[in-house]
């Protein structure tokens, strides 16, 4: 990641000029593009101390501003602005990979035919539909309501696809997946 700094209005110290450096290198753990450009304007207006970024890379093109009575406290605020912005767009694009991923389910019904002493499954229909969200309480209490052997739904608590059966001796057997 290429970090360049531009001061305004004052000259700065090797040690400001270290903490910035420092404390900017922190947003790499978030952008993957080692072409990523961090934009740093810090400028003194008065008794206004001033920080201005903008980061730009492949996907991301993010800014943050932030004033205060000092410098250093200036860098720290405008940081904690960029990471909690670039948090959020990891957050969204997680959640894009998750419903691309899908949560659809498709059942097959197997029929098992004598074909010369042989009995071999085929396929006799299939249905398909999106389990609802639930709880593995909430999902035990409709499968005891059910006819159906298992239920498929959409764990609330982990929010994944898991399945839920009854077991020969009346209790359930819960299959999580975990990915």
């Amino acid at each position: 990641m290429n970090i360049s700094f531009t001061f305004k209005n004052f000259e700065p110290s090797d040690h400001l000029k270290g903490y910035a450096q420092k404390r900017f290198e922190k947003v790499s753990k978030f952008v993957s593009d080692s072409e990523a450009d961090l934009q740093v304007n810090l400028l003194v207006d008065k008794f206004r101390h001033k920080a201005d970024v903008i980061l730009n890379a492949d996907n991301i093109h993010i800014s943050a501003y932030e004033d205060s009575e000092d410098m250093y406290s200036t860098i720290d605020m405008v940081l904690d602005k960029l990471e909690a912005q670039l948090r959020k767009m990891r957050e969204k694009m997680k959640d894009r990979h998750r419903k691309a991923r899908g949560s659809k389910a498709q059942m097959s019904f197997l029929s098992y035919q004598d074909f010369t002493g042989d009995q071999q499954p085929t396929i006799v229909g299939t249905d398909s539909y999106e389990p609802k969200p639930m709880s593995v309480d909430e999902a035990a209490m409709q499968l005891d309501s059910l006819d159906n052997d298992f239920l498929v739904f959409l764990n609330a608590e982990t929010e994944g696809v898991n399945v839920i059966y009854k077991r020969k001796n009346g209790d359930f057997g819960l299959i999580d997946p975990g990915y």
